[in-house]
């Protein structure tokens, strides 16, 4: 029994208690986290070829 009511009560709080962003709101974070994941990336992308070119000189002076 204790299940059951752990399941009523769980959707009664999502129905009735939680807010739920607007479309708009969803919008607007999904835009965030695409120009974040973009930056995040090209960091990446330039400390990758910084490292692989530190790394080619380092082989070329050693060989």
């Amino acid at each position: 029994m204790s299940i059951v009511n752990y399941v009523k009560n769980s959707y009664n709080e999502l129905v009735h208690k939680v807010t739920w962003p607007s479309i708009k709101e969803l919008q607007s974070s999904a835009i965030v986290v695409m120009v974040a994941s973009l930056i995040f990336a090209l960091v990446i992308l330039v400390m990758d070829i910084a490292f692989e070119n530190l790394m080619k000189f380092i082989y070329q002076l050693l060989y």
